[in-house]
């Protein structure tokens, strides 16, 4: 037997299987791979270790790879994540700080990404593309708390100014008035028995009245019926009186136009009748023959004889 070739074999294959054990411990044709993605977290990440799972919307699809703190601002802290490459990281996909039961063993949660939604690119002066955050659930109850606590530390405050001594003072002085106020209502329990009597029998009266007063408001809205009805009656009246007018003053408008020019000429023509019969009247006066003989000739003045002219 060649003990040199049985060496070499197992030297062979122990080789082999050590090669195929680190392969497979290095993931083989399995491994997957990963891209790097970054986040600025602006709480603590108190419980978050390297390597702790990246989990999208419960499922793990990655690893925490860096944790430090951002150079240009202490108080917030920079976080790389590796995620599995084809993990659909968008631009509306938000890492959260989540707290792994009791044991306080932080992860980070992705919540988001609609299916609408760009997917995240790097951007100019980005080493990896940016996953925006959002306040955890311990953050979030930690600025309740300090915001209820501050409300209650105000509220504490008023409480005590409320309660200072002028305050208690005022106070028992407005129980020992309202103590007096008692007994003496006390004193007046028959005057005051005695007034709510009479207020119920005024009240009693008052529904009587009223009862009374209900025929005459009924017979006041019959008569304000008939008021109204005259009113339209009237109304009615005077619109046809104005049509009247209006007619009547049509036709005198016209027998103005039509008959004043005829009145005129004949006015003056009997101011003319008028003027000779005045002065037939006078002639008559003077010489009551001319009616029969007619008038005499004038006789000529002196010195119109002359004047004639003679006859051929």
């Amino acid at each position: 037997m060649n003990y040199a070739l049985v060496g070499a074999f197992v030297f062979f294959l122990g080789t082999v299987l050590i090669a195929g054990v680190l392969w497979l411990a290095s993931g083989g044709a399995l491994q997957k791979k990963y891209d790097l993605y970054q986040a600025i977290e602006e709480e603590s990440v108190a419980g978050l270790n390297l390597n702790a799972p990246v989990k999208y919307n419960g499922v793990d699809v990655g690893k925490v790879r860096s944790i430090r703190l951002d150079p240009a601002n202490p108080e917030r802290v920079r976080l790389v994540f590796a995620i599995e490459r084809g993990t659909p990281i968008k631009e509306d996909t938000a890492a959260v700080l989540k707290t792994q039961g009791l044991t306080g063993i932080a992860y980070v949660e992705l919540v988001g990404g609609a299916r609408d939604s760009p997917p995240l690119l790097v951007t100019d002066g980005d080493e990896y593309p940016m996953i925006r955050t959002k306040p955890s659930l311990s953050a979030r109850l930690e600025n309740v708390m300090t915001t209820a606590l501050e409300k209650l530390d105000r509220m504490s405050g008023s409480l005590d100014a409320f309660l200072s001594e002028k305050n208690q003072a005022a106070f028992t002085n407005a129980l020992a008035d309202f103590a007096a106020i008692t007994r003496t209502i006390a004193a007046r329990k028959d005057t005051i028995d005695a007034g709510i009597t009479s207020a119920a029998r005024t009240l009693d009266n008052s529904a009587r009245v009223s009862a009374q007063l209900g025929p005459v408001l009924d017979r006041v809205g019959a008569a304000s019926d008939a008021v109204e009805t005259m009113s339209n009656d009237v109304t009615l009246t005077s619109r046809h009186a104005d049509k009247t007018i209006n007619s009547v003053g049509a036709d005198v408008q016209r027998f103005t136009a039509e008959s004043l020019p005829e009145l005129d000429r004949l006015l003056g023509e009997l101011n003319a009748l008028s003027a000779s019969l005045r002065r037939l009247s006078e002639q008559t006066e003077r010489n009551p023959s001319s009616v029969l003989f007619g008038r005499s000739a004038v006789p000529d003045g002196p010195g119109e004889s002359s004047m004639k002219p003679r006859q051929p």
